[in-house]
């Protein structure tokens, strides 16, 4: 399976470089973003920009790492859908369970802005103790 990794201080990026997430490729998927979450990564950006054809286990796959994010009070943020793959997420009606976003730009300002709302929100709980 071909893919890169970009880890920045609030985020990893993984890029797919493949056209298919088939039940081939998302068993190796899902032990990468098992990797990744157990080295620290809390906010992951899944750029499916490549990516032409998805299926139920590739889905499954997404959803996965969406347990893991948010298991760590984190995100995980989908980019670069094509047409057919979110035909696919909102049939399977997970278009109101997962975070899709445009470009790679909005999901890093994502990140960002919800790292700055659990920093304000842990504030106010800590002034509110007082």
């Amino acid at each position: 399976m071909k893919y890169s990794v970009d880890k920045s201080e609030k985020y990893t990026i993984l890029e797919l470089q493949e056209d298919k997430l088939d039940t081939i490729k998302a068993p190796l998927l899902k032990s990468e973003f098992v990797t990744l979450f157990q080295a620290g990564t809390t906010n992951l950006i899944l750029n499916l920009t490549a990516v032409k054809y998805i299926d139920s286990s590739g889905l499954s796959s997404i959803l996965v790492a969406n347990r893991l994010a948010k298991d760590l009070n984190g995100q995980l943020i989908l980019v670069g859908i094509s047409d057919h793959v979110m035909k696919l997420v909102k049939i399977s009606k997970l278009d109101g369970v997962l975070n899709i976003l445009p470009t790679l730009e909005e999901a890093i300002d994502f990140v960002f802005l919800n790292e700055i709302e659990k920093d304000l929100n842990s504030e106010e709980d800590t002034a509110s103790e007082d």
